[in-house]
């Protein structure tokens, strides 16, 4: 019940009908949705203005858009690795807005996910390459903020560059932020924001993190991204805070008292299950008598994954499975992790759910827990006892919550 009724409190509809409520006889409308919300971003907007809409363009995850909408054509890429349908479906976004005048009206509803679907490599760039780096950059545990950081430099419609194209037409953008902090210039990349990032801060990542880059790709990473977009009216709605107040709302319902710990939580994955589960452990144990059961503990964010092994998994289930080893034997606990856009990592499952003999049941199977977390294969051994959450895509993209249930 808490994870439907949250997900349900961040959809999209109500900001988008905010925004454009009031602009209902807009005329020369075109509609542009890029991300993993793209289809319910632009099944609002279609129904606020109808035949208004001279034509629209979703680009969106694949699975993540549902019936036709009239005006509108509907391209499904790859994510979070951009494909040939990421390039097909950009191309004709920027066919579509090229040749609008002042006189046009531009809608763009931007949410996560548009770093890997939007995508056209600048000149001497290939997909590949960009698929490489981007590769490269997920398995070596780079937070997204560093990762948009590089693959706007080897883009032509991001960092404020997609605006670009669309002038002399105004830009309304209603953007769906799952960047912690909210940064306008990091979610999906920033299309049509200025960029605040510099050619220095992406080389000083690639030395972070030890990345192999062939010299056209270095080259291409020495060229600045616009300082100033002048073409675009931003609206941000939509955060990981909301989906944590959401949390809270749903599980008092329920009886349990909430306490949002936090909305930043920012480290690895299996980092994040150990101190998720060492508070569980200071409820239980009435180590902190401020915290009595029965309690809900949220703590949101967008935790990170270093691959190091050949397993299945995202970084919910690693918290989930985590925090499984820190809570063994412990009664009346129960956590569990998801992503709000239903798809955790390169899965079919939003995220996980445990409690204390998760660890247990599993060792009775002839499987370790330390062992399945080396392996990055959590989804396997989730799977295996029911731990897996499958909420399907859920049309909205405001990060990750972890929420411990002490009764």
């Amino acid at each position: 019940m808490i994870i439907r009724k949250a997900i349900k409190e961040v959809l999209p509809d109500k900001a988008v009908r905010s925004v454009l409520g009031n602009r209902k006889n807009m005329e020369n409308v075109y509609v542009v949705a890029v991300g993993k919300a793209a289809w319910k971003m632009a099944h609002t907007c279609q129904e606020i203005f109808g035949s208004h809409i001279r034509k629209g363009i979703i680009l969106t995850k694949y699975g993540h858009s549902k019936q036709n909408l009239e005006n509108f054509e509907i391209i499904e890429a790859g994510h979070p690795i951009p494909d040939n349908n990421s390039i097909l479906g950009t191309q004709k976004i920027i066919d579509m807005v090229k040749e609008l005048t002042e006189k046009d009206n531009i809608i763009f509803l931007l949410s996560g996910g548009g770093s890997s679907l939007f995508e056209k490599p600048v000149q001497g760039i290939t997909l590949e390459d960009v698929q490489n780096v981007t590769q490269q950059c997920l398995r070596c545990g780079a937070s997204i903020t560093e990762i948009n950081t590089i693959r706007k430099r080897l883009s032509d419609v991001k960092g404020g560059k997609f605006a670009a194209y669309c002038a002399p037409a105004k830009i309304c953008a209603i953007v769906l932020s799952d960047i912690l902090g909210d940064k306008l210039d990091m979610i999906a990349s920033g299309p049509a924001y200025a960029d605040t990032s510099t050619c220095e801060d992406a080389f000083s990542i690639i030395e972070k993190y030890g990345l192999k880059l062939d010299s056209h790709i270095l080259s291409a990473l020495k060229k600045e991204t616009p300082r100033c977009v002048d073409n675009v009216e931003t609206y941000l709605t939509g955060s990981v805070s909301e989906f944590c107040k959401a949390a809270a709302k749903y599980a008092k319902e329920l009886g349990y008292k909430p306490y949002i710990l936090s909305n930043t939580l920012d480290c690895e994955a299996r980092e994040a299950g150990k101190f998720i589960a060492s508070i569980a452990h200071t409820v239980i144990e009435k180590k902190d008598y401020s915290l009595k059961p029965p309690c809900a503990i949220i703590v949101g964010g967008e935790t990170i994954v270093k691959v190091l092994g050949k397993g299945k998994g995202g970084r919910n289930q690693e918290i989930a499975l985590s925090a499984a080893v820190g809570i063994r034997g412990l009664d009346n606990v129960v956590i569990f992790a998801i992503s709000s856009d239903g798809t955790d990592g390169p899965t079919d499952a939003a995220g996980g759910i445990v409690d204390g003999r998760t660890a247990e049941k599993l060792e009775a199977l002839g499987i370790s827990c330390e062992e399945v977390l080396k392996n990055n294969d959590s989804y396997h051994a989730l799977d295996k006892i029911g731990g897996l959450i499958k909420t399907g895509a859920t049309g909205t993209n405001v990060n990750d919550i972890a929420v411990i249930l002490c009764k």
